[in-house]
């Protein structure tokens, strides 16, 4: 069955390069996709406008749900049902896991040969990728202030939004979705492998590529890939895909349901990370700045969350002697047999945690340990004029820099502004949506690891 696909737009002009070139003009010349555009003009009566005012405060014109309607009544009295799509800054967001989702339905429905009946849905409810794509889509390209909101909530199997921007219309987000979608469906891209094999289509970006000459502007092909040894090649392809990856798109990877072996690899690749929760250089209630006490809820709560997020060692800093003591009490037990064999994953957790007298052997100890001084990041609800601030988006940032990473996290009231002073970079707080903001120091770390290093998984 030829997939068939309607346009509804004002200008259909726009679309006639894009559908007689490159992938989308060789699946319509070899006849699996046939693509009409329709005038939205030409469903009107003469002399009516396809527009009106917005109704209410603000400037603007809306296009009219009469015209919409007749389009749309035309499209599927030729082709039947269509699977109706419309694009929004306020649609799901277009992802390559969105649109092999919406091709594998197509295909089935491709499959089965059968017209999918329209889907009955109450008014406002959200649309996403219903179970009846049809084979015929029909695309509707808004213009000027949109369409009027009660066609999208009678009409719309799909809202899309291809990112969070504003573009002046519907046509070039149709035509992302286009290229997008048909270079899945069978037939349409020459070689399989470069569709199963790029970017998004994994956990993993694509890796560099390289053509002749060998040396161009003073940067030669790596020897690696002229090496003819394929094993070799496909390796080190996968390092440098990882590598990008992690840098420059951790949040893909989080929310791609790497592999535990790609996972495993991530940590490798990563900088190493620490922590440490000061009880020492912190604010107290007072005002003053001093020392706090050891808690074991802290311990054990907070190296189960290293642990969890691969960090490398857990520092519980203080200069008390007493407290040096309570801790050691506490690791003497967990790190003994009996520990062990009482519970095997807090004897696991707890092998990270190593105490320390203040931050200088906190620094000391890594540097040892990795060969390199740590990159060190504090949170603090308060702005610091001589440390970089960075959000839980820049990871990659960070990375560059090829250090270890320490996070710092104070008990009290938090650290002293004095040695916040002293770090490399200042983390956004921990926040919600109240006012409050008052939570242990344990619920805080294992909100900023989650947020840092977590994977966080999505349907689309």
């Amino acid at each position: 069955m030829t997939m068939k696909i309607s346009i509804i737009t004002v200008f259909p002009e726009l679309h006639t390069t894009f559908l007689a070139t490159s992938i989308v003009g060789r699946a319509c010349e070899r006849n699996l996709v046939t693509v009409r555009t329709l005038r939205l003009a030409d469903f009107c009566a003469p002399k009516e406008r396809i527009d009106e005012p917005v109704v209410g405060p603000g400037a603007g014109m809306i296009i009219k749900p009469e015209v919409i309607e007749r389009a749309i009544s035309a499209c599927e009295n030729d082709w039947g049902h269509g699977y109706k799509i419309f694009f929004s800054p306020q649609g799901t967001r277009l992802t390559q896991r969105y649109l092999q989702t919406m091709a594998a339905q197509i295909l089935n429905s491709s499959a089965d040969g059968l017209e999918p009946s329209p889907r009955l849905r109450p008014t406002g409810e959200t649309a996403d990728i219903s179970s009846q794509v049809s084979p015929h889509l029909i695309l509707i390209c808004s213009r000027y202030e949109g369409i009027d909101a009660r066609v999208e909530q009678h009409y719309a199997d799909a809202i899309i939004s291809i990112g969070d921007y504003v573009v002046t219309g519907g046509d070039i987000p149709a035509q992302i979705f286009l290229e997008g979608l048909l270079r899945l469906l069978p037939g349409v891209v020459g070689k399989q492998e470069s569709v199963t094999e790029e970017s998004f289509s994994r956990a993993l970006l694509d890796y560099p590529e390289y053509g002749l000459p060998v040396e161009w502007k003073g940067m030669r092909i790596p020897e690696i890939v002229q090496s003819g040894n394929h094993a070799a090649i496909k390796k080190w392809r996968t390092q440098q895909a990882l590598r990008t990856t992690l840098s420059r798109r951790f949040d893909w990877f989080a929310s791609s349901q790497p592999t535990p072996e790609e996972c495993a690899s991530a940590l490798q690749t990563i900088p190493p990370h620490y922590v440490a929760l000061m009880h020492t250089q912190v604010k107290l209630k007072d005002g003053t700045v001093g020392t706090t006490s050891i808690t074991s809820i802290d311990l054990h709560d907070t190296a189960r969350s290293c642990a969890t997020y691969g960090i490398k060692n857990f520092f519980m800093v203080t200069p008390l002697v007493d407290q040096q003591a309570i801790i050691a009490t506490f690791l003497d037990f967990w790190r003994s047999d009996f520990g062990k064999n009482y519970n095997q994953s807090r004897y696991h957790a707890v092998s990270k945690v190593q105490p320390a007298l203040n931050f200088d052997e906190v620094i000391s100890a890594i540097t040892t340990l990795e060969g390199k001084t740590p990159l060190v990041i504090a949170t603090s609800a308060k702005e610091y004029a001589h440390v970089s601030k960075i959000d839980f988006t820049q990871q990659g940032t960070v990375w560059q820099h090829d250090r270890p990473v320490l996070l710092l996290f104070g008990t009290g009231q938090g650290l002293d502004d004095a040695l916040i002073e002293k770090c490399d970079y200042l983390l956004t707080p921990v926040s919600g949506m109240t006012a409050y903001n008052h939570l242990s120091v344990r619920s805080a770390i294992a909100i900023v690891l989650d947020r840092w290093l977590g994977l966080h998984q999505q349907n689309n």
